[in-house]
């Protein structure tokens, strides 16, 4: 996802509380590591979730498609990646990576969709207009898919 603010991709050093008892990054730990890029992501063209929350409207996981390449390790320096691939009229879909950030190796990458609905009625709706104009303003939105 590029915009005039993106933050660029996260960069980090993996901690002690990111790996297992053997010092290899647990599996569930790269979930949280996306999440945290797709948060960033959408901050960068201009979406807050606080903000969201205001117009009634969340962003909830729909599916997740990981592949594990290789593991990463403590004191890794890693990169994670997010970047918006398509939008629906009530989704999004973002590829994301996870590297190492001195030698470029692929850790884990994964194909994440997101669903909006609202957080009233907790059923899907439509993207609002003034969001999906800042994904487009924005250059995020690459392809779009029909509903």
């Amino acid at each position: 996802m590029t915009s005039r603010s993106n933050p660029g991709p996260l960069c980090f050093r993996v901690y002690l509380e990111d790996t297992d008892a053997g010092g290899i990054v647990y599996h569930t730990t790269y979930l949280r590591w996306m999440e945290r890029a797709r948060t960033e992501a959408l901050r960068s063209a201009g979406v807050e979730q606080s903000e969201c929350f205001k117009a009634d409207v969340s962003f909830v996981l729909h599916s997740m498609n990981l592949r594990f390449v290789t593991a990463a390790a403590l004191d890794d320096e890693i990169v994670v990646s997010c970047e918006l691939h398509t939008r629906s009229g009530a989704s999004l879909t973002f590829r994301q990576s996870v590297a190492n950030q001195r030698t470029g190796r692929v850790h884990c990458t994964a194909e994440v969709v997101v669903a909006c609905i609202s957080l009233q009625t907790k059923r899907p709706r439509r993207i609002p207009s003034h969001m999906v104009d800042k994904f487009t303003l924005a250059g995020a939105a690459q392809a779009a898919e029909p509903e």
